[in-house]
């Protein structure tokens, strides 16, 4: 099912379509994101504002609600992508997108609470520099090679390897006792 999530409505839609194709929904995975830009604060306009939190934010609380009925039906969970950006405060120009993503991870712990009664567990993973045509968009070769440096472990990390903490957090087996936690697979870069 396919969808714009940036446009209104169009969340819900994908939801409930996705829900009725299946007849149920076991879990809900939030990771519609992006910076559209990295913008100075002296410089963004509101557009810019509204259109970065609406992408990264009002998608999330707007997917949560449309899934939240059928999720009660049977229990089930909620994984929300955040970022190391939310805890660093992002790069430059990047003021934005993090903020955005610091209203993810605290969104997350407050789902969390509130949805222990319908047995959805809320969790987010929170990757760091990963490549991906996000940084091919807004990030240059010598910010890239500053970030590296700054990765513990020496490289940039890939999709594939956020892939087990998204995989752990769907499954009731493996962490069916976690809620309200944010996972960070940033090769570590942020130790908290």
């Amino acid at each position: 099912v396919h969808g714009d999530v940036s446009k209104e409505g169009e969340t819900e839609r994908v939801v409930e379509e996705t829900a009725k194709t299946f007849g149920h929904l076991d879990g809900l995975v939030n990771n519609a994101g992006g910076m559209l830009g990295r913008k100075p604060t002296a410089e963004f306009t509101d557009e810019h504002y509204e259109k970065v939190m609406d992408l990264n934010a009002r998608s999330v609380l707007a997917a949560t609600r449309a899934a939240h009925p059928w999720l009660k039906k049977q229990g089930g969970f909620i994984i929300n992508t955040t970022s190391i950006a939310a805890r660093n405060g992002g790069g430059g120009g990047a003021i934005l997108y993090a903020a955005a993503k610091g209203f993810v991870s605290t969104i997350t712990r407050g789902h969390a609470k509130e949805f222990v009664p319908d047995r959805i567990r809320v969790n987010a993973v929170a990757p760091g520099v990963i490549a991906t045509p996000f940084h091919e968009r807004y990030t240059n070769d010598e910010q890239m090679e500053m970030q590296r440096k700054s990765i513990p472990m020496g490289f940039v990390g890939t999709p594939e390897d956020c892939i087990g903490a998204y995989l752990f957090l769907a499954s009731p087996t493996l962490s069916g006792y976690v809620t309200g936690q944010i996972i960070e697979v940033n090769g570590g870069q942020l130790m908290p």
